[in-house]
């Protein structure tokens, strides 16, 4: 999954942006409303965490030109302005929810979970696939009863892959939600990735829960996960054509302290009032 941060406390930047990161997910970052924008409308993300008091572009500008654009990437205000009044407005706007800080970063983690699962249609936070169960909020996985280590990055893969049961999901768009602007995929680093992650999910002996469409992508938890083999997949233990013979495991997310309880932050002039 993959989150715009446009929030012009540098502190800010850095805690959410690591929490987030730590948590799995591919976090693109700005200070500046009219870049924030540019990002906006540029990229799918699956969520945004927006300030209001921005350079150059205020965010509920930045907000009502991206819906009048017709992004419907769901927003989430992260604000000092604390008044009925402001959040009336932010919501009328266009945001789908509304923070103040200061603010418990768990608070705002499970809220950008939900508004992710919002965004495919999944309410419940536990996908069951067969023996293969998926915590959205805990951010795990089973397969019959027993952890799966999973780093950050093949979770995201997994979530966004699941979140998405039986759509097909292009290479160019698994690149677009599960690494950010600071990555710099190599041309077969979805394959692999793939590949890697089904040697840690797919049943012994079974069928794959991934489909390979020739040309086109991956298909996750369609006839395969009823044990129906489909069109064109190899065969077990066999990497597909274009896949590595040995997957390379998937660079992880590097690990930060856990975030603290965040508090406004002082600027020259007065407190915060964004």
């Amino acid at each position: 999954m993959r989150v715009l941060l446009v929030e012009d406390s540098e502190r800010l930047q850095r805690s959410v942006g690591a929490g987030l990161r730590k948590a799995g997910y591919a976090v693109d970052i700005t200070g500046d409303g009219e870049e924030g924008l540019w990002y906006a409308m540029g990229n799918d993300y699956d969520v945004i965490v927006l300030d209001l008091m921005l350079p150059r572009l205020d965010g509920l500008s930045l907000l009502r030109r991206l819906r009048e654009a017709g992004k419907e990437t769901h927003v989430i205000i992260l604000t000092a302005r604390d008044t009925i009044e402001d959040r009336v407005l932010g919501l009328r706007t266009g945001s789908d929810d509304y923070l103040v800080k200061p603010f418990a970063f768990d608070e705002l983690l499970a809220r950008v979970q939900a508004l992710a699962r919002r965004g495919h249609g999944v309410k419940h936070p536990v996908l069951r696939v067969g023996d293969l169960e998926i915590d959205l909020a805990l951010r795990s996985a089973r397969r019959r009863g027993a952890l799966l280590d999973l780093p950050p990055r093949e979770f995201a893969l997994l979530e966004y892959l699941a979140m998405r049961r039986g759509q097909l999901c292009s290479r160019s768009d698994i690149e677009a939600h599960i690494y950010d602007q600071r990555a710099e995929p190599m041309s077969n680093v979805v394959d692999s990735a793939i590949y890697a992650l089904r040697r840690k999910i797919d049943p012994p002996g079974g069928p794959s829960l991934i489909q390979t469409r020739r040309g086109a992508g991956y298909v996750f938890g369609g006839e395969l996960a009823r044990g129906e083999p489909a069109r064109g997949e190899p065969a077990r233990g066999e990497p597909a054509r274009g896949e590595p013979a040995r997957g390379e495991p998937v660079e992880s997310v590097e690990s930060v302290e856990s975030v603290e309880p965040v508090e406004p932050v002082e600027r020259a002039g007065g407190p915060e009032s964004s």
